[in-house]
């Protein structure tokens, strides 16, 4: 039986240690956040994610270990966060942290596969460099070395993990078909071997792909605006075309992944005002133009008080990384308007979260930021008591606007 260790127990390490373990792998997980060790170790998961807590207590009844410490193991699997720093370069602190930690306990034919998202380079010149070095073994001769990105939705993760198809970069053949072997244990869909390369830039392209997508569909609002067209009626006329799929406009890009990939891709890039960053200026300025209308509707309220429904980055996930509402928020707190903020889906947001009735109370503006599906249950002649005045604005499209009109909100769109 191999024995692996899974550096880091994120939203991507602790749910990737779990099926390995009910596949028949002896299993460490490590992570350097106390708190998390404590708490896996009292069977408290701290990941909101279906399924999860299910495969995790039958991973630890199987071969699944929670520890600070490293041990010697027949596979490295580096699943750690990789933030982006106020210049928009990778933070690779983690990276190189984990690597390190790797160098002193790998031995002559171990595997190393990192799962972080990165800049192309990262696998062979961050990780392999800092073996190499110091251990004196070289990746691809005396040991293998991998890239394998996640690929799944917050939200969708186990169910992703089994089912999703795998791109696997290795620095030569032989290291790719190594992890494979790995992964062939539990995924059912198909997996393709490439190089590291490759398979670095492919990860950073889908989601890449999306940011631009999405940036087309926010300028596309704005154009909307001017010519006082619905940009929600345009998008579906649109797409009924059978190659055009634009996605929906809104207040901005949130996560870890989509506002984040389209730099790591611009690391190396020496060329400038490409298009790939322009859409993140343009889905990095959504967040202001949307607060602008809000403050424009509120300009002759004394005293005004918004709410905002929505703290996590997308609907029904309690992930908030990245959250546009955390820079509307901002912007409209500096415009001396009172912020409250309701989600009962989010967890661990930067401000406080009331319940709805509490962020209601005396409001002049619902905001719908994120549509949770718990939201199309609200009780709106609840909402119309609560509100001192009865403005909601729409980022989504998701509410009824005839209904709300009729029962006499001013409804607002994006």
């Amino acid at each position: 039986m191999k024995k692996i260790c899974i550096i880091g127990l994120g939203y991507i390490g602790l749910p990737t240690a779990c099926v390995l373990a009910n596949n028949g792998f002896n299993i460490l997980g490590v992570d350097t956040n106390k708190k998390i060790i404590n708490d896996l170790n009292s069977k408290n998961i701290h990941i909101e994610e279906p399924d999860l807590r299910a495969i995790f207590l039958k991973a630890l009844n199987n071969k699944l270990t929670i520890s600070k410490e490293y041990k010697k193991s027949d596979v490295f699997i580096i699943a750690v966060p990789t933030p982006l720093t106020k210049d928009n370069k990778a933070d690779l602190s983690y990276v190189v942290s984990a690597s390190r930690e790797i160098a002193n306990y790998i031995e002559k034919d171990n595997l190393v596969i990192l799962e972080s998202t990165s800049p192309p380079g990262t696998t062979e010149e961050v990780i392999g460099k800092i073996i190499n070095e110091k251990t004196g073994l070289v990746a691809g001769v005396d040991y293998f070395l991998a890239f394998c990105p996640e690929r799944v939705l917050p939200g969708k993760i186990i169910y992703e993990l089994v089912n999703n198809d795998r791109i696997i970069g290795g620095i030569n053949e032989k290291s790719a078909i190594k992890a494979k072997e790995i992964y062939s244990s539990f995924v059912k869909g198909k997996i393709y071997l490439t190089d590291i390369g490759t398979a670095e830039l492919s990860k950073l392209v889908e989601n890449t792909y999306r940011d631009v997508n999405i940036a087309f569909s926010n300028e596309l609002s704005q154009i909307c605006n001017d010519y006082n067209i619905n940009v929600n009626s345009v998008i579906e006329l649109a797409n009924k075309h059978p190659r055009v799929n634009i996605l929906k406009p809104g207040a901005g890009v949130g996560g870890h992944c989509i506002p984040i990939d389209p730099w790591f891709i611009l690391e190396k890039v020496k060329r400038k005002n490409t298009l790939i960053e322009k859409c993140r200026e343009i889905n990095n300025d959504m967040p202001v133009i949307a607060s602008k209308k809000i403050i424009g509707l509120l300009k002759r309220i004394e005293n005004p008080r918004v709410t905002l429904f929505g703290a996590s980055y997308k609907e029904n996930v309690s992930d908030t990384r990245e959250s546009p509402t955390t820079a509307i928020y901002k912007e409209l707190a500096n415009n001396n308007i009172e912020v409250a903020v309701h989600d009962p889906v989010a967890d661990n947001f930067k401000h406080k979260l009331l319940s709805m009735e509490d962020s209601l109370d005396g409001s002049d503006c619902l905001v719908l930021l994120v549509g949770h599906d718990l939201f199309r249950e609200i009780d709106f002649e609840n909402v119309f008591k609560l509100m001192r005045t009865r403005n909601i604005f729409d980022a989504r499209n998701f509410f009824d606007k005839r209904k709300l009109e009729k029962a006499g909100f001013n409804y607002y769109m994006l």
